[in-house]
């Protein structure tokens, strides 16, 4: 690995440059899954901080959670589907007035697509299906749950905390319902399907962390975990207990010094696994042919072995 990258040429506009590479100094949910999945994949994003494309299906996931947010803020007695549905395309035009990058997923320059049927659509009707596909899931989440039975205490909300150790948790939680007892029911969102069982604890670690960061702010531990999967219509629930929580601790405790010590030698190893195919760094993967950029953090100098050691 290298030291520093090159520093940017001087008449170079500020605003072009890329941010200078630090040291990660916290932890959330899904950089956490990163480094579980491949922890060459997490040193590209949070390291290198490499550009990826936007997808049509996370964007989606992103309009569908705005507008599950933006519901609760009109009486109860408003809260009707209609309505929901009624607030994808605003959402989604705000969304691209925030973020115009995300243009590309529909251009508009002549281009067209197979469709189902074997005809060709047009970039209008693609968005068109899309934003259907964003409405049916807004819909489904009526059959799961009543909106207006629900007052949420927080919605999108920011939760961070420092552990005895000094590692910093972070995240966002989609809602968080409070009892008038005080128990706490953590919410989340999916806009995919309900994994098979044996693909389930990633997202239940998810909660997990959610569930530890809130104990560790408000001292008590959620009495429930909700995972709402709004692509099949599944509702997985999940009742924590303190075990779970020291348990999840220690674990996170454990991947960060796996992180830490891959970023002071800078020894990212790839995991190959079935999401490679979705990756957009194949060009920089060892396992595809693809060499990673310059290590941008420095690392020590090997240690010089004596003489007499070596032979």
């Amino acid at each position: 690995m290298g030291t520093t990258t090159e520093p940017a040429e001087p008449s170079e506009p500020a605003a072009s440059r890329p941010p200078a590479a630090r040291p990660p100094s916290s932890l959330s949910p899904s950089r956490a899954s990163d480094f579980m999945q491949c922890p060459l994949l997490y040193r590209f994003r949070v390291i290198d901080k490499l550009p990826e494309k936007p997808s049509p299906a996370a964007t989606r996931g992103t309009v569908v959670h705005s507008v599950l947010e933006r519901l609760f803020d009109v009486p109860a007695g408003e809260r009707t589907a209609a309505l929901a549905r009624s607030l994808v395309t605003p959402e989604w035009e705000r969304l691209l007035a925030a973020r115009p990058e995300l243009a590309e997923l529909f251009p508009d320059h002549g281009d067209s697509a197979s469709g189902g049927d074997g005809g060709e659509q047009t970039a209008g009707e693609r968005l068109a299906q899309w934003l259907q596909g964003a409405e049916a899931l807004v819909e489904r989440w009526f059959s799961l749950e009543d909106p207006t039975r629900l007052e949420p205490a927080e919605r999108e909300l920011y939760v961070e905390t420092t552990l005895d150790s000094g590692l910093v948790l972070r995240g966002y939680v989609d809602r968080l319902d409070v009892a008038p007892t005080g128990e706490l029911r953590v919410v989340d969102y999916k806009t995919g399907k309900a994994p098979r069982p044996e693909f389930a604890a990633e997202a239940l670690f998810q909660m997990k962390f959610y569930a530890l960061v809130l104990w560790r702010l408000r001292g008590t531990v959620p009495r429930r975990l909700q995972l709402v999967y709004l692509g099949s219509g599944d509702v997985v629930t999940y009742d924590p207990g303190e075990h779970d929580l020291r348990s999840t601790e220690r674990k996170l405790l454990a991947l960060w010094d796996a992180i830490r010590r891959a970023t002071e030698t800078g020894d990212w190893r790839p995991r190959p696994g079935r999401l490679c195919d979705w990756c957009d760094h194949q060009q920089f993967c060892p396992e595809f042919g693809g060499t990673p950029p310059v290590y941008p953090l420095p690392v020590p100098a090997p240690r010089a072995v004596p003489v007499d050691q070596a032979r």
